[in-house]
């Protein structure tokens, strides 16, 4: 009984030591390139930090509407992990043979809300057939552009189920990604938008007038994964953005479990 026990000893020893030069390897080696959406920009560059801190592989992050990143890891562009707003952008890549399959996780999710700058007195409830347009006036409605950048799908599925869409789809500010739909209603070059609830909620120029219900718009899930050919790291990387120090941070910016 002894031996066995200290062959055990001596078994998760090395295990140990192998898992910790493994991690060593990853964090010394050249920083991962991670495509991120671009809602994700402050609650993932946290989490990087995090990651590096704790010992695990630094990252440089580059953040787009996911559509944009999509498109350019298909033209060849040389990333580690790809972190996208929704499970289209992921799927277009996965069908191109261009991630690993196995690796795709959901991460987070999120949730749309009806901003407006903070200094506007413009108040609605959000209700099938609310007066969204009229409280435009002669405004637009700033959103990511619903033909790529998922923020901006998502706004067309949930007003279409409002059934207010087609009563503003001549008046909008279609942004190319959706912290560009953001900084439109900050600088209040538009009266109203739609954005993600945690990029208003990290934006001091802008007011929630209210939240989209979620039984309105499609689950809004974010799934990353490790792309074909990434470096030995990028898996490294990934299974941090699971554990529980990153789910903490990602909570922290207003992101719920996917």
């Amino acid at each position: 009984m002894r031996r066995r026990e200290m062959l055990a000893t001596a078994v998760a020893a090395v295990l140990v030591e192998t898992a910790a030069a493994r991690l060593a390897r990853a964090a010394s080696g050249p920083p991962l390139l991670v495509f991120g959406a671009a809602s994700l920009t402050n609650a993932l560059r946290a989490v990087a930090a995090a990651c590096r801190a704790s010992g695990g592989p630094s990252a440089v992050l580059t953040f787009a509407a996911s559509s944009t990143l999509a498109r350019q890891i298909e033209a060849g562009a040389p990333a580690d992990v790809f972190f996208s707003a929704d499970t289209d952008w992921m799927d277009y890549l996965e069908a191109r043979h261009l991630i690993e399959p196995a690796t795709r996780r959901d991460i987070v999710g999120n949730r749309l809300a009806l901003i407006a700058p903070a200094a506007s007195r413009i108040a609605l409830t959000v209700t099938p057939g609310f007066a969204l347009r009229a409280a435009l006036g002669a405004g637009r409605l700033a959103l990511g552009d619903p033909a790529g950048v998922p923020a901006g799908r998502y706004a067309r599925s949930a007003l279409r189920a409002l059934g207010v869409w087609s009563s503003v789809a001549d008046r909008l500010a279609p942004a190319e990604n959706v912290r560009a739909a953001l900084e439109y209603v900050a600088r209040a070059a538009a009266p109203l938008g739609i954005v993600y609830e945690t990029d208003a909620l990290i934006e001091p120029r802008v007011r929630i007038v209210a939240l989209i219900p979620q039984a309105d718009t499609p689950p809004i899930v974010y799934p990353a994964a490790v792309v074909k050919g990434a470096r030995a790291a990028a898996p490294a990387f990934l299974a941090y953005l699971r554990s529980p120090a990153a789910q903490g941070i990602f909570h922290n910016f207003g992101f719920s479990s996917p």
